[in-house]
């Protein structure tokens, strides 16, 4: 499908509201961040972010392929969480607090990301871009969103990681942080073999899972998600001040994230299509909450 004067016009449209949510960032966290080369490490960053999934975006185009977007976006988490840690924290050694969130950043990204790239390895493509990538205009969009959901979220580490002061001694607030991040990593792995194994299962083709985690909740591995990024958030409590509590946005952003825009509503559209006139579905549907499990069971 050729560009359109729309596509351009709904692609610049994406881009300035991308560029003033950042920018928006950048201003609000930056002011107790070290600098490199005379600009803030906050700002530094933004810029690293989105060079990155822009560099990713030319050959992504020219093969009209989708099958390193999520690696690239794992790889951009990981090469601002050890870029802020080695050059935000200037002549002093990196604190305990930075060393473990960075630390924590590392694991979940690849864990993630090699699972994605995976399976969309195997399933050859991701439905999701079939009428974007055959434009670069088009194809712009999911790379510059990408951007924005990586710096957005990674945020709260951006900081931490470039205070130019002393990190704070740790505090029971890091402990609560590590824990619900520890809980939320054990679901979202859970959920996804779970799920793999599931699918994996030719028994079970053209059924939902319903079945471990998915029987109390219809995307566990999206309650391990926001779970985790609130665990992260948890760490810059004894470190943030003024307006760098801004970066507090990051697990909202990403419950927005997958709640309101990128997951659940793709995702229970798409099953609304497959089973929606099954009343088995329906039924799982009425009883099972979108997100968070009921502490109560319902009879």
């Amino acid at each position: 499908m050729p560009t359109t004067a729309q596509d351009v016009r709904l692609t610049s449209i994406v881009l300035v509201v991308v560029l003033a949510i950042v920018v928006s960032m950048v201003t609000a966290t930056q002011g107790g961040a070290a600098e490199f080369r005379g600009i803030s490490m906050v700002a530094f960053s933004a810029i690293l972010c989105f060079a990155i999934q822009l560099t990713a975006w030319v050959p992504a185009s020219l093969l009209q392929t989708e099958r390193f977007y999520d690696l690239t976006g794992g790889l951009t988490y990981i090469i601002l969480a050890i870029t802020t840690l080695m050059l935000g924290s200037k002549e002093e050694d990196p604190s305990t607090r930075e060393l473990l969130v960075t630390a924590l950043v590392i694991i979940w990204a690849i864990r993630l990301s090699s699972f994605l790239f995976l399976r969309i390895h195997h399933a050859g493509k991701d439905g999701r871009f079939d009428d974007l990538k055959t434009s670069p205009v088009r194809f712009l969009v999911p790379w510059s969103l990408q951007g924005l959901w990586v710096f957005v979220t990674m945020n709260v580490v951006i900081v931490i990681n470039s205070q130019s002061g002393p990190s704070p001694s740790l505090t029971a607030w890091d402990a609560i942080g590590v824990i619900l991040w520890v809980a939320g990593f054990c679901v979202e792995v859970v959920a996804d073999r779970q799920k793999s194994a599931f699918n994996a299962n030719p028994s079970n083709e053209g059924k939902w899972i319903d079945e471990g985690l998915w029987s109390i909740s219809r995307h566990p591995n999206y309650l391990g998600e926001i779970m985790l990024w609130s665990g992260i958030a948890l760490l810059g409590v004894p470190c943030f001040s003024g307006l760098e509590g801004v970066a507090w946005v990051s697990p909202v952003f990403v419950y927005i994230l997958l709640t309101k825009v990128s997951g659940v509503p793709i995702l229970d559209r798409r099953a609304m299509e497959k089973w929606g006139e099954d009343p088995s579905y329906l039924l799982y549907r009425e009883n099972t909450p979108e997100i968070m499990p009921r502490l109560i069971s319902q009879k």
